[in-house]
C-alpha cells in the first residue's frame, strides 16, 4: 500500500496543490481515500474529508458550498462520479479539478485515481517532504459548532503524533503485540480518521474497515464482520453498543470472537446508558470469565481528540478518568459547576482562516475553552478522575431562578425510554417547569409494537403500546424528582426527524438543541399552554403540579 504514496503525492503537487490550495475529500471510508489523505500529508498538503452528508442527504448544498469556499481547495476527490455528481455541480467551479475511482465527470479537468497511480515520481517528493515541520498543517476537519456553519479545526503533524503518543503511554497494551480493529466510525470526524486509524498506523496494527454502521439496516453487516475478526481494542458509539448486547443471545458466535483477544471497550459520541454498559459487562464475564475494561474516551476535534480516559475498570458510564499525560487542565468555577479549561500539544492552533473564532476558543491563559463541565468522581481521591458534568452552555435557569443542570436531565429522560428513544431536546429557559421534545427511535418502536419496519411514524407513536410505555417510563421519572430542577413536567414525542439542512442535527447525529427549539417554536409553546392537547404527555409529581 505505501508504494502508491510517492506517486499519488506527486499527481498532487503536479495539479498545484499547497497549503493554500488543499486536497478536499468529500466521499467516505475507503482505501483510496486513505491513501490520497496520507499521500497529501506525506508532502505538506492539507486535506479536508468531509461528511458525505453533505453531498448525499442534504437538499441545498448550503454546508458543502460553505467549506468549500472557506478551503479554496485545488482538487476534489469523489469515489463515484455519478453519486457525487449532483453535490459537484452545484459547488465545485468547472476549472477546479475532480478525481474520481469510478464513473469519470464528463467536461471536467481530472485524473482517475488510476492514471494518478501511474504518475513518475520526481525528486519534488522528497524535497516537499523534507519541508514539513510539527507545526505543518496535515487536516482540516469540520466541526459543525452550535450555529450549524461547520468551522474548520486546523490538524497538525504534532498534534496528531503527540496524541498518538499519549493514547500509548495510557493503553500501554499497544506496545505489546501490533492492535486490531474492525471500525466504521468515519474519516471525516477526528475520532475515526485520526484516533483510530492512527492507533493501527502508530503501532503497526491492523485495521479492518467496517461496512456497517449502527442503524437497524445495516449493524447486520458490522455482525457478519465480527464473525471474521477478532478485535484487540474496540471503538464504537452508544447506539451500537445497545444493538451489540440486543444481538449476543442469538449470535453467540459474535459475543465469542469479540471478546476473544478484546483488552478495551471504548465508547465515545455520547453518554452510554447504564444497562446498555452492564449487558457488556456481563457478555464480558459470561464468556471470558472475567471483566474486560470499558471506558470512554473524551476530548473535541480541536485536541487531536484523546485528552482524559480512565485506566482502570469503573462501574459507572460516563466516567472520563484523568488527563492524558502532557497536558494542563485548568478549572474554572462557573455558576455551579467547574468548567474545564485545556492546553497541550494537541491543542489546535485555531481555526482555518478565522481570526475572530480562533481568538474566542482560548482564555487569557492560551487555555483552550472545550465549554464542558467536570466533576471530581471523588472529592477526596483526585487520582479516581473526573466525570462528565455537560455543556456549560446548555444549562439554564426556570423562571423561578433554579438552575437546570441538562447533561443531568437529558441523560435520566433517555434512560427512562430506552430503547424507545433517539435523544431528547429539554425546553424550560424562564419558563416555570422542564419539558422535553422527545425524537423516538423509530426502529426500536416498530420492533416493541410487533409493526414492521416503515410503518408510518404517526401510525407507530399512537400505537398504545408506545405511546404506554413512554407514559409510564416518563411518569415514574416524574415521581423520582426531587425538585422542578430535575421534574421533566411534559413530553411531546416528534412525529419529525431532525433537519440536517436546518442544522437541528450534525452529520454524526448530535442533535443541536438550539436549532430544534428555533425551528420548532410552535411545538415548544404547545408544551407550555394551560391546557395541553392530548398530543403533550402531562407528567405530574407527587405533591406537586405544573
Amino acid at each position: 500500500m505505501l508504494e502508491s504514496l510517492p506517486p499519488l503525492a506527486q499527481a498532487l503537487l503536479d495539479a498545484g496543490l499547497s497549503a493554500e490550495r488543499p486536497l478536499m475529500i468529500i466521499s467516505g471510508n475507503e482505501i483510496e481515500h486513505l491513501l490520497l489523505g496520507l499521500a497529501a500529508i506525506w508532502v505538506g498538503i492539507p486535506y479536508a474529508p468531509i461528511s458525505p452528508a453533505y453531498s448525499l442527504i442534504s437538499a441545498d448544498f448550503d454546508k458543502l458550498r460553505h467549506i468549500f469556499g472557506l478551503l479554496t481547495p485545488g482538487m476534489v476527490y469523489a469515489s463515484d462520479g455519478e453519486k457525487f455528481g449532483k453535490a459537484i455541480a452545484a459547488v465545485v467551479p468547472p476549472d477546479v479539478p475532480v478525481v474520481v475511482r469510478t464513473h469519470p465527470l464528463d467536461g471536467r479537468p481530472g485524473l482517475s485515481l488510476a492514471e494518478m497511480l501511474k504518475t513518475p515520481v520526481t525528486p519534488a517528493v522528497a524535497a516537499a517532504h523534507g519541508a514539513i515541520t510539527p507545526e505543518t498543517v496535515a487536516k482540516v476537519l469540520f466541526t459543525s459548532g452550535s450555529t450549524g456553519l461547520p468551522k474548520g479545526v486546523i490538524t497538525t503533524n504534532q498534534m496528531m503524533s503527540c496524541n498518538q503518543e499519549m493514547i500509548r503511554t495510557a493503553l500501554a497494551f499497544l506496545e505489546d503485540e501490533p492492535p486490531v480493529l474492525l471500525d466504521w466510525m468515519p474519516w471525516n470526524h477526528v475520532a475515526g480518521g485520526s484516533h483510530n486509524v492512527g492507533i493501527a498506523i502508530y503501532n503497526g496494527g491492523t485495521f479492518y474497515v467496517d461496512d456497517g454502521q449502527p442503524t437497524p439496516a445495516r449493524f447486520g453487516l458490522t455482525l457478519r464482520n465480527l464473525k471474521d475478526v477478532q478485535p484487540t481494542l474496540f471503538f464504537n458509539v452508544p447506539k451500537a453498543y445497545e444493538f451489540l448486547v440486543a444481538a449476543f443471545g442469538e449470535h453467540p458466535d459474535v459475543r465469542r470472537n469479540l471478546f476473544a483477544r478484546l483488552k478495551v471497550l471504548q465508547y465515545a459520541g455520547a453518554s452510554l446508558s447504564q444497562h446498555v454498559f452492564d449487558g457488556l459487562d456481563h457478555a464480558a464475564r459470561a464468556e471470558l470469565g472475567e471483566r474486560v475494561m470499558i471506558i470512554t474516551g473524551y476530548g473535541s476535534t480541536e485536541t487531536a481528540p484523546f485528552a482524559f480516559t480512565t485506566t482502570w475498570p469503573v462501574e459507572q458510564a460516563g466516567h472520563i478518568g484523568l488527563p492524558a499525560a502532557g497536558m494542563e487542565v485548568r478549572l474554572v468555577p462557573n455558576g455551579d459547576k467547574l468548567e474545564l479549561r485545556l492546553k497541550g500539544p494537541n491543542v489546535t492552533p485555531g481555526y482555518w482562516r478565522d481570526a475572530e473564532k480562533t481568538a474566542a476558543a482560548f482564555d487569557e491563559l492560551g487555555f483552550y475553552q472545550i465549554g464542558d463541565a467536570v466533576r471530581y468522581a471523588d472529592a477526596d481521591d483526585l487520582s479516581q478522575g473526573f466525570v462528565f458534568d455537560g455543556r456549560v452552555s446548555e444549562d439554564f435557569k426556570l423562571s423561578t431562578g433554579t438552575w437546570v443542570n441538562f447533561a443531568a436531565v437529558r441523560s435520566a429522560v433517555i434512560g427512562a425510554c430506552a430503547p424507545l428513544i433517539r435523544d431528547v431536546v429539554l425546553t424550560g429557559l424562564d419558563r416555570n417547569f422542564i419539558g422535553a421534545m422527545i425524537f423516538p427511535d423509530l426502529e426500536s418502536c416498530a420492533r416493541t409494537a410487533g409493526l414492521p419496519p416503515g410503518t408510518a411514524v404517526e401510525t407507530l407513536l399512537a400505537h398504545p403500546e408506545i405511546r404506554g410505555r413512554f407514559a409510564a417510563n416518563l411518569q415514574a421519572l416524574a415521581q423520582r424528582a426531587t425538585g422542578s430542577s430535575n421534574h421533566v413536567a411534559r413530553a411531546l414525542i416528534l412525529t419529525e426527524p431532525p433537519d440536517i439542512d436546518r442544522g437541528e442535527v450534525t452529520d454524526k447525529g448530535s442533535i443541536n438543541q438550539r436549532a430544534v427549539r428555533t425551528h420548532r417554536v410552535d411545538l415548544l409553546e404547545a408544551l407550555y399552554v394551560d391546557r395541553p392537547g392530548p398530543e403533550i404527555l402531562d407528567l405530574p409529581r407527587q405533591g406537586a403540579s405544573t
